[in-house]
């Protein structure tokens, strides 16, 4: 473990293999709550760590606006074994679950950030791996926010045993993920398509139903940019939102990108922001969430 400013990098044996994360502290730790921990999950992109979400995201300021602690974790060969079985991840059998958990757990041994109370998020590949945590380590993961990145089908029969609030936000015009069913890009011997995801409609179901939010407890709203539907009442006082953004394809909303990626990115808000803001709530402790 070593420290960088407020950044404090570390690294854990997980099943043979030495793996990195960096943690950015809030500057002025919360004097009268508990301090949350919040794991950002970078996409799949060859030898790309944590540090991008770091360079792409406000996680940083957010982390010392709402006194909250941000995880950067790195995953191996730039992926995560996301449960699709189609990263590089997954057909080595990484368990990133366990490397995630034990995260958590080191955090909380560290700087008392609540073992059960976690936030894990991301995008594309770090999405799909938001997922899985949340499913199968729901007893640590109070949120989920998974951006350009519906449920991987291969995980529908996963039963989590603590209801998990989640916030789904996706572009219409995510040529990379798309809004509705898709798959990877990665195909089989035979030319079948792998890796099939649930669209962002159906990926809000999934997690009403799991959570077991009342029927006809859905509110709207619409403007100009994007569309939230909410649902309250769930288990333990979890929510779901399906958050539609017109137009906005496989990025970061209020991302700063680069002319060399042609996907459009809404800056109607701040992902990191709305995430925090979102998460603050509903960060119940496991027992009040159990299912």
């Amino acid at each position: 473990m070593s420290l960088d400013g407020d950044l404090v990098v570390g690294e854990l044996r997980i099943g043979g293999r030495y793996r990195d994360f960096a943690l950015r502290l809030p500057r002025v730790l919360p004097a009268e709550r508990l301090m949350p921990l919040v794991l950002v999950l970078h996409g799949h992109q060859w030898n790309v760590t944590g540090h991008i979400m770091r360079e792409w995201t406000t996680f940083d300021r957010q982390a010392d606006t709402w006194g909250f602690a941000v995880a950067y974790p790195d995953g191996l060969g730039g992926g995560w074994a996301d449960g699709r079985g189609v990263t590089g991840a997954d057909l080595a059998e990484v368990d990133d679950v366990t490397f995630l958990r034990t995260i958590i757990d080191w955090s909380a041994a560290r700087y008392g950030t609540p073992a059960d109370r976690a936030v894990v998020t991301g995008i594309s590949n770090g999405a799909f791996m938001a997922h899985r945590l949340a499913l199968e380590a729901s007893d640590q993961v109070a949120v989920v926010a998974a951006v350009a990145g519906g449920l991987p089908a291969a995980l529908l029969d996963t039963e989590p045993t603590h209801a998990v609030s989640a916030l789904l936000i996706h572009g219409t015009a995510d040529m990379v993920a798309p809004i509705g069913p898709g798959y990877s890009r990665r195909r089989g011997r035979r030319g079948e398509r792998l890796g099939r995801t649930l669209s962002l409609h159906e990926t809000a179901e999934h997690w009403r139903a799991t959570n077991r939010c009342p029927p006809g407890a859905d509110t709207t709203r619409t403007t100009e940019f994007s569309s939230r539907v909410t649902t309250d009442g769930g288990v333990g006082g979890t929510r779901v939102v399906a958050w539609t953004v017109f137009g906005g394809g496989h990025n970061w909303p209020g991302a700063d990108v680069g002319d060399d990626w042609d996907e459009p990115t809404t800056q109607e808000f701040d992902g990191a922001e709305e995430i925090c803001r979102f998460a603050a709530p509903l960060l119940a402790p496991a027992a009040t969430r159990q299912l």
